[in-house]
């Protein structure tokens, strides 16, 4: 799965660096920046969406909710 997000990464990163050719802002640090900001930024959104979901699925967020619901009979 992480090779894939690293593919949809590479990906997005190209059709931004296309984006900025065709507007003509292509410059050495645009280009820096564009490739460093938005592969790192989808690597990070992928990243955490995938733990949000994987800590749903393991049932580490019922645990929590349970223990922290507030008790009537104390």
């Amino acid at each position: 799965m992480v090779k894939w997000i690293a593919v949809i990464a590479v990906l997005v990163v190209i059709a931004a660096l296309a984006y900025l050719r065709l507007m003509g802002a292509w410059g050495i640090h645009a280009v820096i920046a564009t490739i460093l900001g938005v592969f790192v930024s989808v690597l990070l959104g992928c990243g955490l969406f995938a733990l949000a979901f994987f800590s749903d699925k393991s049932g580490h967020d019922a645990d929590v909710s349970s223990s922290t619901a507030r008790r009537d009979d104390l």
